[in-house]
């Protein structure tokens, strides 16, 4: 076996119950896409993701379980998410507004506004999001 360049990480939600669901949900191939704050990419000074790049899926115990291509990267309002990206967010929903009330609470939950340095951080249909649609390229371990 070759040795591969590392990868960058691949990172859903936080370390816990809510990662490990949704690791799982991209693994079984429930979940082709996520949804993050443009605002955390310009809190890191991040640049957004090019289509195409690869990365390396994390489990909450920090371990590599998959490598990921990424084939779309969209930057919207958050009002204009459409349902077709709800259900590829693999997460049970079935409906935008399902969606939007789960990911509301994620991005309201005092440990998104804490990394976010905001304790008031709220979202509106103006919020602009990042995203993401992928495919598994290897399964990893």
């Amino acid at each position: 076996m070759e040795p591969r360049e590392p990868l960058s990480p691949f990172l859903l939600a936080f370390p816990g119950p809510l990662r490990d669901q949704l690791v799982e949900a991209v693994l079984s191939g429930e979940k082709v896409s996520t949804s993050g704050l443009l605002a955390e990419y310009e809190r890191e000074q991040e640049e957004l993701p090019p289509v195409g790049e690869r990365s390396a899926l994390i489990d909450s115990e920090g371990r590599e379980v998959a490598v990921l291509e990424l084939i779309e990267v969209r930057v919207l309002p958050l009002g204009e998410v459409d349902l077709q990206h709800a259900l590829d967010e693999g997460e049970g929903y079935r409906s935008v507004a399902e969606w939007r009330a789960g990911h509301e609470r994620f991005w309201h939950s005092e440990e998104m506004r804490e990394a976010l340095g905001d304790p008031g951080f709220t979202v509106d249909d103006a919020t602009l999001i990042v995203a993401e649609r992928f495919r598994v390229v290897e399964r990893l371990g």
